[in-house]
């Protein structure tokens, strides 16, 4: 039926009715907060670029995962800044490297928290690539050595689920080899596989400590211009054993997270970026924009592309405004 007796607009007429209807909603569930650790005791460092968030030492770190426990955020990604780099990245597979460091003091002093273990070599290596460079390139086999050793040692550490960012061919299987093989065949796997080689990358590269001292990441991150290749890229980590499979940036490539979400069934992980939260961040500071707002609009989009996990700078923050509304 048409107007007059179709009327849109009768399912809008009050908050009540368009709470009830409404078709997407973000939870604290969906939710996972990055954060950086770094070596000493009491350190705080902020990222300018990322207002809000600092790279912080173990003692630190742990205060933080209580206080965003206790906001319902139960679920962070741990990216590591150590105390030295290799050529090989191989500091991060250390028994006592700066993220293991960090799990087992999280596991000691929080039982209800889930910890991700980012996998990749960019901040373990003096130059800044994620693998083992031979002949000014990352050498694609030889890195998947180093990443399945990483992925082993962090899951001794405790990590809940490992994930691999480096976009090497064949890691994902490496990786589910020789976790199998060391008996964490219940470690799931969250496969960064469709990561972009983005310009929206750049103020984690400042948390981090991660910028390439030369070239670019374009021989191993995907082509913004291709989406097809996504879908093929997901499927192979899908073979290979990945359990969970992400798209990273989020708000550029919300057409990529639709397309893998239609085609696979799988949980659907989506990274809302640094700089897609730095924008935000500064556009607000501005007066431009209405920040909550924003931040609301901006998750609810990932999720109702698809994703089914959120990856987000803005976590403790939309924890926050749900338990404002939520009263």
């Amino acid at each position: 039926m048409a107007f007059p007796q179709t009327r849109l607009r009768r399912m809008r007429r009050t908050e009540t009715i368009r709470n009830m209807v409404r078709e997407t909603k973000v939870s604290v569930d969906d939710l996972i907060m990055p954060l950086f650790v770094c070596p000493g005791k009491n350190v705080s460092n902020p990222i300018t670029s990322m207002p809000g968030n600092s790279q912080l030492s173990v003692d630190l770190l742990v205060e933080e995962c209580k206080k965003l426990v206790a906001l319902g955020i139960k679920s962070v990604l741990l990216f590591g800044i150590p105390e030295h780099k290799d050529e090989h990245g191989l500091v991060a597979c250390e028994h006592n490297g700066i993220v293991q460091q960090a799990i087992r003091a999280i596991k000691a002093e929080i039982s209800d928290i889930m910890i991700v273990a980012d996998v990749c070599n960019c901040e373990y290596t003096t130059h800044g690539h994620c693998g083992t460079i031979v002949d000014g390139d990352v050498h694609n086999d030889l890195t998947l050595e180093t990443l399945a050793k990483q992925s082993v040692s962090l899951a001794e550490a405790g990590a809940d689920i490992i994930a691999p960012s480096d976009m090497m061919d064949g890691r994902v299987g490496k990786i589910r080899e020789e976790l199998d093989k060391n008996g964490f065949y219940n470690v799931p796997i969250m496969a960064y596989s469709a990561k972009y080689a983005s310009a929206f990358y750049g103020p984690f590269r400042e948390a981090a400590e991660s910028a390439p001292k030369f070239g670019n990441r374009a021989s191993y991150q995907m082509d913004p211009a291709n989406s097809n290749e996504a879908l093929r890229e997901v499927e192979q980590d899908i073979i290979e054993g990945a359990d969970m499979v992400m798209v990273k940036p989020a708000l550029s490539y919300l057409d990529v997270i639709r397309r893998v979400k239609d085609t696979f069934n799988m949980p659907i992980v989506a990274y809302n970026v640094s700089g897609e939260f730095s924008m935000v961040k500064a556009a607000a500071a501005n007066g431009w924009i209405d920040e909550e707002r924003i931040v609301k609009e901006i998750l609810t989009s990932i999720k109702r592309a698809g994703a089914d996990i959120i990856i987000t700078y803005h976590a403790a923050q939309m924890a926050e405004i749900l338990i404002r509304e939520n009263k």
